[in-house]
Parts: C-alpha cells; sequence; structure tokens
C-alpha cells in the first residue's frame, strides 16, 4: 500500500478499478501471464463469499466432492458443441517429465504421454464420465453435487478478478429423471445466486437467459444474472445452464426408470467465480479506495488505540474489553501497530475498505464510549461501550448494507433506458453508457452485427418483463419483437 493518489473514477474508470485493487492489496502480479497471486486481503474476500454460498447450497441438498484437474482429450471431443467452445482456451500437458540439458529443462522426449491431458476449462465432461458409474437406477437420483476449485481458460488479455487465465470458482453438477426436475434446478440454483448477490454483495443483479450465440457450450439454456457496474457497463456474474440429456448422450449415461425402461440423464450446471470480487469492487468502491459491503468484508471493524506512554495501559485494557465483546458476532481486528501513526493507519483501513472504523483514546475511555467512523459516510458518533454496543454496531453495519444496495439500485435504475431505434442506441452509448432495454426480434447476425458497430451485447432476455414485448417492433429490423433485451456494453 502507497500514499499514490488513486484515478478518478470519472477520469479513467479502468485505471481507477487497478488502482483500487493495488491500494487495498489485493492481489500481486504472477510470473505467469494472466495469472493473480490473491494476497491475503484479498482471498479473504473470496472466503467469506465462498462460505456463504457453501451454506446456501447445502441449505438447497446439495454436498460438496472434488473431481481431477486433469482431463483426458478425448473426453472434450465427445461433445461436439463443449470442444468448439473451449477449444482455444485449453491448456494442454503433452510430457510427464522434465529432462536437463546442458541449455537447461526441457520436457523428456521419452516420457510423452499416451494421451494429452486438458488442464481444466470447466468439469462437465470428466464429471459425467463419473457419473456413468455412479447412476444405473431412478434411485441414484437426483445427484446433487457441487466442487470448489481452480479451472484455466487460457485468456490473452486480462483483468485481475474479471478474467484471468487460472481463476477459482464453484460448480455444480447435478442429475435428475426428468427435464422437469433439471430445469427447475436450473432455475432454483439462479435464484440461490440472486439472493446471495443482493443480499451479501449489495449487487442489484437482473435475472436473465442468454441468447443461442451466448450460450455455454452443450447447453439447451442459459440462464444468468447481470450487474450494472457505477460506469454503467454490464458484468456477468454468474450463470445456470440446463444441459438436457447433451452430456448425458455423449457419456451414455442411463438409468432404469421405475417402469423398467433405460432413458438417458437429464442434467444442469451452475457457477460462479471470483469474478463477483470484482463486481463486488465496481460495483460500490469510491474515489477514495475499495468499499466493502458489511457482510463480504474480512475486517468489518477495526479498533485504534490512540496512546501515549503514560495511558497506553489504560487505553489498551479497554480496547481489548471491547474488542472480546464484539468478537464472535463480528470479524474484528485491533490495530495496535506502534509504528504508525493513527491518521496513518486511518488511511490504510478506508483503503482496504473496512466499513467500520473505531477509535478509542483516554477521553474515551473515560466516558466509557467509542468513537465510529462508517466507511460510506462523513463525520463521526460516538456509542457507548455498554452491553448493547454489538446490538448497537449490528444496527449501524445493517443500515450501511441496506444503503450500498439501495445506492446500487438507484444507479442501475437511473441508467437503465427504454430506446425504440437502433439510432437512438448508438448515440446514447456515446454519450452515456448504461443498458438499454429493447423490443428485439432474435437474429444471431443481427445481434452480430451490432456488437461489431457498437461493441454492445445482448446480456439476457430478462425473465421479468418479457410481456412488453407483445406487439411490440423489433428496435433493429422492423420485425415483430420476440423479446424484450437488455443490451449494454460488457466485462
Amino acid at each position: 500500500m502507497s500514499d499514490q493518489k488513486i484515478t478518478p473514477r470519472a477520469e479513467d474508470y479502468s485505471r481507477w478499478y487497478q488502482d483500487v485493487i493495488t491500494e487495498a492489496d489485493l492481489v500481486d502480479s504472477s510470473p505467469v501471464r494472466g495469472c493473480m497471486v490473491l494476497k491475503p486481503h484479498g482471498y479473504a474476500i473470496w472466503e467469506a463469499i465462498r462460505d456463504d454460498l457453501d451454506q446456501r447450497f447445502k441449505a438447497t441438498g446439495h454436498v460438496n466432492a472434488y473431481f481431477p484437474l486433469f482431463i483426458p482429450q478425448s473426453f472434450l471431443t465427445k461433445e461436439a458443441q463443449h470442444v468448439e467452445g473451449f477449444a482455444k482456451e485449453c491448456a494442454v500437458v503433452t510430457h510427464h517429465r522434465l529432462k536437463a540439458t546442458p541449455e537447461g529443462v526441457i520436457p523428456d522426449p521419452d516420457a510423452v504421454l499416451d494421451e494429452p491431458l486438458v488442464v481444466r476449462p470447466t468439469s462437465e465432461t470428466i464429471i459425467w464420465h463419473m457419473y456413468g458409474r455412479w447412476i444405473s437406477s431412478w434411485r441414484d437420483l437426483p445427484i446433487l453435487i457441487n466442487q470448489w476449485a481452480n479451472v484455466v481458460r487460457w485468456e490473452m488479455r486480462t483483468r485481475p478478478f474479471l478474467r484471468t487465465a487460472e481463476f477459482l470458482w464453484q460448480e455444480g453438477h447435478t442429475a435428475h429423471a426428468t427435464a422437469a426436475e433439471a430445469q427447475e434446478e436450473t432455475r432454483r440454483m439462479l435464484e440461490v445466486y440472486r439472493d446471495f448477490c443482493w443480499q451479501t454483495l449489495a449487487v442489484p443483479v437482473v435475472m436473465g437467459v442468454k441468447t443461442a450465440s451466448e450460450r455455454f457450450a452443450g447447453a439447451v439454456d442459459t440462464y444468468c444474472i447481470e450487474g450494472m457496474m457505477q460506469n454503467g457497463w454490464a458484468l456477468q456474474a454468474g450463470t445456470s445452464h440446463f444441459l438436457g440429456q447433451n452430456f448425458a448422450r455423449a457419456f451414455d449415461v442411463t438409468f432404469q426408470n421405475k417402469e423398467g425402461t433405460l432413458e438417458h440423464v437429464w442434467a444442469t450446471s451452475w457457477g460462479v467465480s471470483t469474478r463477483l470480487v470484482g463486481a463486488v469492487i465496481m460495483a460500490h468502491s469510491d474515489d477514495e479506495g475499495l468499499v466493502l459491503p458489511p457482510k463480504v468484508a474480512p475486517v468489518q471493524i477495526v479498533l485504534v488505540p490512540i496512546t501515549r506512554a503514560d495511558n497506553q495501559e489504560k487505553v489498551m485494557a479497554f480496547v481489548d474489553g471491547v474488542a472480546a465483546r464484539l468478537r464472535g458476532r463480528f470479524r474484528v481486528k485491533v490495530d495496535d501497530r506502534d509504528n504508525m501513526k493513527p491518521g496513518a493507519k486511518y488511511f490504510e483501513w478506508e483503503r482496504k475498505g473496512v466499513p467500520l472504523r473505531i477509535e478509542v483514546g483516554p477521553r474515551d475511555v473515560d466516558n466509557h464510549a467509542v468513537f465510529c467512523k462508517l466507511r460510506t459516510e462523513p463525520g463521526k458518533f460516538s456509542l457507548p461501550a455498554d452491553e448493547g454496543l454489538a446490538d448497537a454496531i449490528g444496527a449501524v453495519l445493517d443500515k450501511m448494507q441496506a444503503a450500498m444496495l439501495d445506492k446500487a439500485l438507484a444507479t442501475r435504475k437511473a441508467r437503465t433506458h427504454r430506446v425504440d431505434s437502433y439510432e437512438e442506441l448508438k448515440a446514447r452509448l456515446e454519450s452515456d453508457s448504461g443498458w438499454f432495454l429493447v423490443p428485439w426480434t432474435d437474429d444471431a447476425e443481427n445481434e452480430a452485427a451490432i456488437k461489431a458497430e457498437t461493441k454492445a451485447t445482448i446480456r439476457c432476455y430478462p425473465l421479468e418483463g418479457q410481456e412488453e414485448a407483445q406487439g411490440r417492433t423489433c428496435f433493429y429490423s422492423g420485425r415483430r419483437a420476440t423479446h424484450m433485451a437488455i443490451f449494454s456494453r460488457a466485462y
């Protein structure tokens, strides 16, 4: 962390995003291009996300398992759309050892693998291979498994959290006896993601379905949650896929139904990643640095003692008592470093996005009170350091969490525009980036043409409000509209 000024959002949003990450000490560069080192504060945000989601998954009946990082190359060829969708992003292992030479270490020519192994870009293929061994009867269904893992997709243009060659995520993979059960699962998990983003991240995402051109490789339908960032651009924050029987057919996964007939299994997959950390940064942070919702902040409360040699023992005893009262309910840190002045500590914790700072000096001890500063509001306030302190702070943090959601929702509403002509879309994209809700006739060629000219894409057909398309004319082709679509530039 430095005292470097953060680039204002209005001046250069991309540079601002990088500055916030740097000054909050979230990541470091890696010797491998496109990969990031998650530093403790950055990883702790992901841990908070992971722990919250893990509880939600288990509450809906899912269990965790782990599948191999390496996938036989032949597995990816079994589902044609799947291999086509991921072929350009796959990292491939061809040798199983190295050999030292005078020129340096090289892959040993005598250690070529019988079959190349793909480093996991996603796990559908290897999981459905295993499901083929586990499923034989309707009694084996449903299978509801989630995996917390890393994946590799060889991205050339990378940005921390948003797009990296290796990233952390979870991927759910479920198997069902009927299409209706699988479709219900697909929508249920989409709503789990939606509720998590609204309640925990304070990011008011919209649920929708992707167009055929944006669909997951091998899926019948891809549902998504889309969030608006402060600059008006969209971020796909998570996806849930109805896979139909595509992977079950590719890997010949069948089950004997109650009538004794063999059927192929119905499937879903769904996932979110460390991209959610990027969503939090871009949805909430300001020109002073990182801003974190209390529910996901690794440190929710930092206590900063203000002492001199003649009162240090008195102040620290009081601070330790306050910290003990708050721990167990909140994630608390006492910053008792003696090599930094209080002002420098305030600056550091503000840049790291800690929601609440508590300052304690000898006068506060005498008054049996604590002096508080919220990350999102100017001014300071005092709270009595009595038995009701934890409840009072809980109320303050709950109010902050709600206010952050309200602010993000107000931004989304203010920057979502209804337009009826393509010319209006182009004009407004240049002057006021945002989301553009338009009547649209589903057409892949027209979709590609708009993307090529404006760099705006169809983020989704929102699940709510599709009745508006009835009787409308497509804003681009003039034909009868089939959907209401959200166009936006996106990360």
